[in-house]
């Protein structure tokens, strides 16, 4: 379960050169660079609304494994947002994210998930070269889909966060996004470390177990298992997230260098048509607006089959114009600084670039 959510464990230098050099001289595929003659002239009357086709059919290789953050390139790809600009997407799986790092820097695969952990920064201070690019998730004020939870044996003890004191807690990693959610809990608690009894359980699913037989009190978990375990008795929801950190960036779009700056035509189109995805997203689950059919595409695509579960579950925040929580994610490095986990120095200007969401924006407009 813990292979949904995150990605950017730390990959020594040395296995990053080889595996570059290794890679150098694999044929790229058929790809537009600033160089072509690719119509970038908005026109209304273009098939996609906005940008005309790429003029060769281009394939894009996505790391991305069922998760539910993967939303808006499943929507894109099932609604012909990206067949409209010429691009064929191709989703690639990896045993683990030691293999996918380097491949993504390498140019190997174009854009993959990530989330904020110590050894994702390490990784990027080694010089392993990713651009962190778009939001792929965050909370929702008041329906967090990464939140705290409670067993049933808990709901007279735990009224307050204060309540926590003494408790039980699981969380499933500790130098990574769960572990800043966690720490600020317990700022927002009046607690400290020292006051609660923290469990380390790195299997999101192994949680629900250990509500329900009372080893643990209280869990950080996550969607669906959340729905899931309150539909089977064993958990209710604690509080939000938002209570205590509202702009909690939780996982982010990570693309390749080559594919941002060698291959503009096509990464610009492949943004508008993953915001495009985004916006539909946001549309149906908090517009209401042709939800039946994006759940049928969310069922199609992740692990959640169940289309009735996926009205009770509350889903990942995307922005719909891409943005991420920046001063967040600073503030995330901060605390794994703190805590010694990191080795040294991030370039936050070289990592992110948000070049890419905002020249789509200012084609699709603000949503």
């Amino acid at each position: 379960m813990r292979k949904w959510f995150k990605l950017g464990l730390f990959i020594p230098f040395l296995i990053l050169a080889m595996f570059v050099a290794g890679c150098s001289d694999k044929e790229t595929s058929n790809k537009g660079t600033t160089g072509t003659k690719d119509n970038n002239e908005v026109s209304k009357d273009n098939p996609s609304g906005d940008l005309a086709a790429l003029s060769k059919k281009t394939k894009v290789v996505i790391a991305e494994d069922g998760a539910a953050s993967g939303a808006g390139f499943y929507i894109a790809k099932e609604k012909g947002y990206f067949e409209d600009y010429n691009i064929e997407v191709e989703f690639a799986q990896f045993a683990n994210s030691d293999d996918m790092l380097p491949a993504l820097a390498a140019g190997e695969i174009d854009i993959a998930g990530g989330i904020s952990t110590a050894s994702f920064f390490n990784a990027i201070a080694q010089g392993i070269d990713v651009k962190i690019i778009a939001d792929k998730g965050h909370n929702v004020p008041g329906k967090s889909y990464f939140s705290f939870v409670i067993g049933n044996h808990m709901k007279d003890k735990i009224k307050d966060y204060s309540d926590f004191k003494g408790k039980k807690i699981a969380v499933s990693a500790k130098n990574a996004i769960d572990g800043y959610i966690y720490q600020r809990m317990l700022e927002h608690a009046g607690l400290t470390d020292k006051d609660v009894k923290f469990t380390l359980m790195n299997d999101f699913g192994s949680m629900l177990g250990a509500l329900q037989n009372g080893s643990i009190d209280a869990a950080l978990s996550i969607e669906p298992l959340i729905a899931q375990g309150i539909d089977k008795g064993i958990l209710a929801r604690f509080g939000d997230t938002t209570d205590y950190a509202p702009d909690s960036q939780i996982a982010l779009v990570l693309a390749s260098p080559k594919f941002m700056k060698e291959e503009q035509d096509v990464s610009l189109r492949f943004m508008l048509a993953y915001l495009k995805g985004v916006r539909d997203y946001n549309d149906a689950f908090i517009k209401g607006e042709g939800k039946d059919q994006i759940i049928d595409i969310m069922t199609k695509h992740t692990a959640l089959k169940d289309a009735k579960l996926w009205e009770k579950v509350y889903v990942t925040g995307l922005d719909p114009d891409g943005k991420m929580r920046i001063d967040d994610i600073h503030a995330q490095y901060d605390m794994y600084k703190a805590n010694g986990a990191t080795q040294g120095e991030f370039d936050f200007d070289k990592a992110i670039d948000t070049s890419l969401t905002e020249k789509a924006v200012k084609i699709l407009g603000e949503y």
